[in-house]
């Protein structure tokens, strides 16, 4: 898969993602820092990037509106760096034996001191 990581989350996570084998960039890397959401979803969806983000808010709503998309993958809490990329690699673990995540989001969240992954999918064309 190839990943695109937003500015609310560290830089760090790009050496995650190609850690596990994939390909990634960072909004800051591509000199996109202060772009707003609704104008980095072009390029998201043109270069087939799945989005990593901390803004499930918002990023849910951009990509409720995609007929298709390549995937979001939502880090639900804020937290530290560190603690950033240990719940990256969660996810990261989670969809290892898939090619693309078509239309589907991916989030990771805390109950508790427990990480708990949910997946859905949504699109333009999903019932959500």
């Amino acid at each position: 898969m190839k990943f695109l990581i937003d500015e609310c989350l560290h830089t760090t996570l790009v050496d995650v993602a190609r850690d596990h084998g994939h390909e990634a960039n960072h909004i800051n890397y591509l000199g996109l820092s202060g772009e707003t959401d609704w104008g980095l979803m072009p390029l998201i969806v043109a270069d087939d990037y799945t989005f990593v983000t901390n803004n499930a808010r918002d990023f849910r709503k951009l990509y409720a509106k995609e007929a298709l998309h390549p995937g979001l993958l939502l880090i639900v809490p804020q937290v530290l760096p560190a603690r950033q990329r240990v719940l990256f690699a969660a996810l990261l673990e989670s969809v290892a034996a898939e090619e693309f995540l078509i239309n589907e989001v991916i989030e990771i969240s805390f109950e508790g001191e427990m990480a708990v992954v949910s997946r859905y999918n949504l699109s333009a064309n999903s019932d959500l």
